[in-house]
């Protein structure tokens, strides 16, 4: 498949890869890591640890994704996700800085602040949105949901084709955020893993993926530790690491963004799949030395 351009303040980047996005979850409600190193300094180190392990891109999120609770008030979520954001922007300058919102006060404090994404799980619902992003110079994500945020719909006959909802709702979409003054170059668009889509859903969707790459956009695939997984192994969010990385190793042969808590496997996962793949070559003359040829004693 050919490379995508990916148009970022100004500056196209070439996305001819699995580029690979890392979660900070700001948010002690998450559905994977919940309560974990829930202050600031903490997210921030961990947003560290991400880049220094080869993340292209940093996802900040600051509103769970859990449905069937009030969504986070504005201000709050702005005041968990704008601090990790500025010290990236500051000490991390070569990684793209995503933010998971959609609400438009959060987005203008983090496109002031620098951020490079907005990353909206809301399918666009404020339109003004990706008018926002297109002053900035940012690209936006557009994801298919057919619910509000923070909605629980799962539905077994809510789609006759999952597949043609999806790519139906995603042109509508980028119709609007067009009109809105966004470059088609600055769209990723996004299936939507579990949102509004039972297991069997996601996985239809997943299975026609070349449906939506068809767009000609960068196709974000948020499959870290999702429900869908889950089903297939019958295993809590953080037990489906294993199942992460198997998802991944499917698509990793094309280009396009994968978001995940655990950025060194999933670029050993994308490393291995581009050799056997013949994307990328092992050196005939490399040997391996005896420093990562042995265990040594614990």
């Amino acid at each position: 498949m050919s490379a995508q351009e990916l148009l970022v303040h100004g500056r196209v980047h070439c996305v001819d890869r699995m580029l690979v996005m890392g979660v900070v979850n700001a948010s002690p409600e998450s559905f994977s890591d919940a309560s974990v190193n829930p202050s600031t300094r903490a997210r921030i180190d961990l947003a560290a640890r991400l880049v220094d392990e080869g993340a292209h891109m940093i996802d900040v999120g600051g509103q769970s994704a859990i449905t069937n609770v009030p969504e986070l008030d504005a201000h709050l979520e702005r005041d968990r996700v704008l601090p990790i954001v500025e010290w990236l922007v500051k000490e991390r300058p070569d990684v793209l800085v995503s933010v998971d919102t959609y609400k438009p006060l959060v987005v203008e404090a983090v496109l002031d602040a620098g951020a490079h994404i907005v990353n909206d799980v809301s399918g666009l619902q404020h339109p003004e949105v990706a008018g926002m992003c297109a002053g900035a110079g940012a690209a936006l994500v557009l994801m298919h949901t057919r619910a509000r945020p923070k909605q629980r719909l799962q539905d077994r006959d809510l789609y006759v084709d999952v597949t043609a909802d999806v790519v139906q709702f995603l042109t509508e979409r980028m119709r609007v955020a067009i009109t809105q003054g966004l470059d088609e170059r600055a769209l990723i668009v996004d299936p939507g893993p579990d949102f509004t889509k039972t297991p069997a859903q996601t996985i239809a969707v997943l299975r026609r993926l070349d449906d939506v790459r068809a767009f000609g956009r960068p196709v974000l695939l948020a499959l870290s530790r999702k429900d869908f997984l889950g089903a297939i192994t019958g295993k809590t969010p953080r037990g489906r690491d294993a199942a992460t990385h198997a998802a991944l190793a499917y698509f990793a042969a094309q280009p396009g963004i994968v978001r995940v808590h655990d950025v060194a496997a999933a670029r050993d996962v994308i490393a291995t799949v581009e050799v056997l793949s013949g994307r990328t070559d092992v050196a005939e003359d490399y040997l391996l030395p005896d420093a990562i040829r042995y265990e040594r004693p614990r």
